[in-house]
């Protein structure tokens, strides 16, 4: 399967866009944002587990980076409510295992360097807002990670005033969002809560937050290792 396979082009979904399909597992489905492979697979995607559900144990082949968005996601290791980050490095394993809260997830496959090795377990949603030099935004940052060979990778969430505005120089490593709260335009195309959007290397967007502000989990640097096609 490839979805929004071509990493040199912008990419984006909304909520109106959403397919849900099922997964090998019981009262789990996905909806897929990106995808190279079939099962086992390059891939960005928002997994709902449905209550008391369960996912098949198992080997993190690619490494696995999650935001909990609703609910509470579990696994053998602990229980991590809506807000929390987890970082699974190339060669973890485990066994999701879904409490009578359900879970939302916005989940990241096979995106690993094989020397960011770091597993992580942040509860971002107590961590405080930071203020950033930029006026109207602060931000909490989740993960910092330089490669040798792309260059530095940054993972954060970032909270913007209403109509704050912000213009990208050239992204060495591309960029990536998924709008949490509120609303993000660019391009005259307002990204309402749900919405997913990626920026290849070399773009330079122009973002603004709508007119009540926005709340966004952000990813840069990490499109430079990207597979891009023939």
């Amino acid at each position: 399967m490839r979805l929004n396979a071509d990493f040199s082009h912008f990419a984006s979904v909304t909520p109106d866009q959403y397919r849900w399909v099922d997964s090998p597992s019981a009262g789990v489905k996905r909806m897929m944002l990106d995808r190279i492979g079939d099962e086992v697979a390059r891939a960005t995607s928002l997994v709902r587990y449905a209550p008391n559900s369960q996912f098949n144990r198992h080997t993190h082949g690619g490494g696995e980076e999650i935001l909990v968005l609703e609910g509470v996601f579990a696994d053998e290791h602990g229980r991590y409510p809506a807000g929390s980050y987890l970082r699974n490095p190339i060669g973890t394993g485990h066994t999701p295992q879904i409490g009578e809260e359900g879970a939302l997830i916005l989940v990241k496959l096979h995106q690993f360097d094989e020397n960011d090795i770091l597993q992580l377990a942040v509860p971002a949603h107590r961590l405080p807002w930071q203020p950033d030099r930029r006026p109207g935004i602060t931000y909490k940052m989740l993960h910092t990670y330089s490669s040798e060979q792309y260059g530095p990778e940054r993972v954060s969430l970032e909270r913007w005033e209403a109509d704050t505005l912000v213009s990208y120089p050239p992204l060495a490593g591309g960029l990536e969002l998924f709008v949490l709260e509120g609303s993000l335009l660019c391009d005259g195309q307002e990204y309402a809560t749900g919405s997913w959007c990626r920026y290849p290397v070399g773009a330079a967007p122009q973002l603004r937050a709508g007119n009540e502000g926005v709340q966004f989990y952000l990813k840069r640097g990490h499109l430079a290792a990207a597979n891009l096609p023939n």
